[in-house]
């Protein structure tokens, strides 16, 4: 085991409490030295040409609590605490880069070694949802209730404009047969589409409400514009007014009865 230099005090003895953990520190090192932890969190040999096998560290289990639930948990003593969240995520159901795990009343790091921070067999770690990962989700849910309240409110005005368009098609079918149409007709809905302008504007979108905002807009837009045209076409036409000829018929004859006494 690789030796360790005693700090000198102040007094001339030395700091046994500091060489103690510098110890504890190198002790790890080299047991961890020659071994590697994979992913699924089984320790292997690392590969070196010429050096003799050792047999791994043998597994600890570490007391994890997580809400009102424990879980113990067999582990390398060599592994990292990220490699022990994911051993957690298949227990607990909550994904490692949401976890965070606490030891000795310090949050610890995902390439910390357990025997480094000086984690034995029947260790104690308290599991609990990291902040960070609580407020992306908020923030998640947040923007989620956006999208959805924008959603509705450009279906209910995509209703209305199918209503209003199939006004515009009516009169411009009309306009085409020679029938002049009112011009209220023609301005109402223009200042009907022109009011669903507005409120498309108005709503704020993103991602795939702002695709559907801008369909919607472009609908309206477009029957706008076909009624800027029929107005001018139905200007040009004529109204039409429609007589009555009505057949005369002359009075029956009338007929005189003789009268006998």
């Amino acid at each position: 085991m690789a030796s360790v230099m005693h700090r000198s005090s102040s007094d001339g003895g030395s700091s046994s409490g500091w060489s103690d953990a510098v110890a504890a520190v190198a002790a790890a090192a080299e047991d961890r030295a020659g071994w590697e932890v994979r992913p699924s969190g089984m320790v292997v040999q690392a590969r070196e040409d010429g050096a003799p096998p050792r047999p791994p560290p043998p597994e600890i289990r570490v007391r994890v609590k997580y809400g009102g639930a424990r879980h113990e948990v067999p582990v390398s003593p060599i592994a990292t605490f990220g490699q022990l969240k994911k051993l957690l995520a298949s227990r607990t159901g909550l994904q490692p880069a949401d976890q965070q795990l606490t030891y000795k009343g310090r949050a610890r790091g995902n390439t910390e070694y357990l025997d480094a921070c000086g984690v034995k067999n029947k260790s104690k770690l308290v599991l609990a949802e990291d902040p960070a990962s609580l407020e992306r989700r908020y923030i998640e849910r947040q923007k989620n209730a956006k999208i959805e309240s924008a959603n509705r409110a450009i279906g209910a005005i995509a209703l209305e404009v199918d209503k209003l368009a199939d006004q515009v098609t009516s009169i411009e079918k009309s306009i085409s047969r020679g029938n002049k149409v009112a011009e209220v007709q023609i301005t109402t809905l223009i200042e009907l589409l022109m009011r669903h302008a507005v409120k498309l504007e108005s709503i704020p979108a993103v991602g795939d409400s702002s695709s559907q905002r801008n369909i919607q807009a472009k609908r309206v837009q477009k029957c706008v514009e076909t009624l800027d045209v029929l107005k001018v076409s139905n200007a040009r036409l004529q109204a039409v007014v429609v007589t009555t000829k009505w057949e005369t018929f002359e009075a029956p004859a009338t007929t005189q009865w003789e009268l006998f006494d």
